[in-house]
């Protein structure tokens, strides 16, 4: 992951097997599955890595209960399967969520579900109690056979409202089952990427990298230095999600329209008392409308969302005051008791579902399953493989078909597959943590729950982000280390701030942001890229400037509530 050693590599070696575009979690997964066959694959990402739609996902892994009644049973058996699998493999990152749906009626949903299914309508419904113990009973079945969490389970009005007295007290029943959510996902798809280009001197990724077409040749530009790299690529994957469409155009491929993508956008919400009202579980509910909304404890807070909004340009998509209005009324819904004050929202972030193109005037009946489609060559340039669809869920089963796809195109042969690997600090991941981390703890003369912090953050990888020397040196107003801070800026292709505090920690999202942090984590950033006092101070103006604009922190006004408060 040495961004120097990549550029030099490109430099005396254009010809490579494989050019992968995007560095999400598709991309990301594809890259991975390719590395580990052997295969000389190169993948650049515009931005950073896992830094738009992978950014924004609702943190969920999950089967997709509601795809049911759209049909796609097989998406939800691959789903469900994945999840499992993930549950195994990122032990530290993806953990069980108990999740209640709270139930309004008993037959509601019946015929109008019945018709939907068959494609006579793509009017959503409110569904009732029936409808929703039909779903969970196949959720349960599509499992049985590798059961690791409890089947559903069904609460009558009085002991609902004694689990959850918050909750709108016009319910009539309640359903309890289990999906999974991830802590860290940006994190999961950078251990993918080391694991990737630690299994062999063919595999490269940069970040801040941008493919276009030459003429007679693809070319990638270091948006940091301007330098442009020539590659002749047997075979380019394009896996840069919504902007598939302006990806092929970019690149000179010809193609018809691929992409149809949605926003979603969701809130952090600092409120104790939500946070106590949902009794560690996720609530998943319907608004008033029938859209599906979520609520669930988030790294000390509540994520609530999502929207579901057709988008043009996936580069300008942020969370409109208007859709933050619309996720605390589907809110006041579930919970009329409790109201989130404006000064309770630490964060706020949107992305784009990577849906396939579609005129459906309801946007939730888009199917969410995955496929890829070639676009053969045209001029000098390679044939170019599309990876359309999905979620994230199933990144790992969407790169193994693409990778086969692409292994068939080359002639190649796969050599093993990724259903059981671990992934990075997944590896050995201990059965007994409280044991772990009384003996990681003593090793390195720690606090026992410091060890706990860290094996939550990195897993088993934790050793390589505590200091030998000198003990630890925590960060100002904040529960990160110098040597944390150090290790993620020096291995991990840091290029901004950005980078570091919305996705190689989840300081920002978490609402950990203060001046003092900031420049603390600046000073030591800018010197470990040479930066002078300007190119600091800059460097500071557009990071605060992104939150303001595409997160809503404003941090003058956040410290002052903080003060007054």
């Amino acid at each position: 992951m040495n961004r120097s050693h990549t550029i030099a590599g490109l430099r005396d070696r254009p010809d490579i097997a494989v050019l992968v575009i995007g560095g999400g979690i598709n991309g990301i997964s594809v890259f991975r599955e390719l590395a580990l066959q052997g295969v000389d694959v190169v993948l650049a990402e515009k931005g950073d890595y896992c830094s738009g739609a992978s950014a924004a996902l609702s943190r969920m892994v999950h089967g997709g209960l509601r795809y049911l009644e759209n049909g796609e049973f097989k998406l939800v058996r691959e789903s469900l399967l994945e999840r499992d699998r993930l549950l195994r493999n990122a032990p530290h990152y993806v953990a069980p969520l108990p999740t209640t749906v709270p139930i309004f009626d008993i037959f509601s949903g019946l015929a109008n579900g019945a018709v939907r299914f068959v494609g006579l309508t793509r009017r959503p419904s409110r569904r009732g109690a029936l409808v929703i113990k039909t779903g969970l009973a196949m959720y349960d079945l599509f499992t049985a056979a590798r059961r690791l969490m409890p089947t559903h389970r069904f609460r009558g009005r009085a002991e609902t409202l004694k689990t959850w007295p918050a909750i709108n007290p016009a319910i009539r029943n309640s359903a309890t089952y289990y999906d999974a959510w991830v802590s860290r996902p940006e994190r999961l798809g950078l251990e993918m990427l080391l694991d990737a280009t630690a299994s062999g001197a063919n595999a490269f990724a940069m970040n801040y990298a941008q493919v276009s077409s030459t003429g007679d040749g693809l070319a990638i530009t270091d948006t940091l230095t301007g330098e442009q790299l020539q590659v002749r690529p047997q075979l380019v994957i394009n896996a840069t999600g919504g902007w598939i469409d302006l990806t092929n155009k970019a690149i000179g491929a010809a193609a018809q329209r691929m992409m149809g993508g949605t926003k979603g956008s969701h809130l952090i919400v600092d409120n104790n008392e939500l946070f106590d009202a949902l009794g560690g579980h996720m609530v998943y509910y319907e608004n008033e409308d029938g859209r599906i909304c979520i609520l669930f404890p988030y790294l000390g807070k509540v994520l609530i969302g999502s929207t579901d909004i057709r988008v043009d340009d996936p580069d300008l998509v942020r969370c409109e005051e208007d859709e933050q209005r619309y996720i605390l009324q589907s809110l006041a819904f579930v919970f009329p008791s409790i109201r989130v004050a404006e000064n309770q929202i630490v964060f706020r972030f949107a992305g784009v579902r990577p849906l396939p193109a579609s005129e459906d005037s309801f946007t939730g009946r888009i199917p969410r399953d995955h496929f890829c489609e070639f676009v053969e060559p045209a001029g000098h340039l390679p044939a170019t493989l599309c990876m359309i669809g999905g979620k994230w869920t199933t990144f790992r089963s969407f790169g193994a078909l693409a990778a086969d796809m692409a292994l068939k195109r080359l002639g190649l042969e796969r050599s093993m597959g990724t259903q059981d690997m671990a992934i990075g600090g997944g590896r050995d991941f201990p059965a007994d943590a409280q044991a772990w981390c009384a003996s990681f703890a003593a090793e390195h003369g720690l606090p026992v729950e410091r060890a706990h912090t860290l094996l939550q953050r990195y897993g088993t990888s934790a050793r390589a982000f505590v200091s030998r020397q000198a003990g630890e040196q925590m960060l100002p107003q904040s529960d990160y280390s110098a040597s944390e801070i150090g290790h993620i800026i020096e291995r991990e292709q840091v290029e901004c701030l950005a980078d570091l505090f919305l996705r190689r920690t989840t300081i920002a999202i978490s609402g950990g942001l203060s001046f003092d942090l900031i420049n603390a984590v600046l000073d030591t950033l800018a010197a470990h890229k040479g930066w002078s006092a300007s190119e600091a101070a800059a460097e500071r103006s557009t990071f605060l400037a992104l939150l303001a604009d595409r997160h809503g922190i404003d941090l003058q006004t956040h410290q002052r509530s903080a003060l007054c408060a």
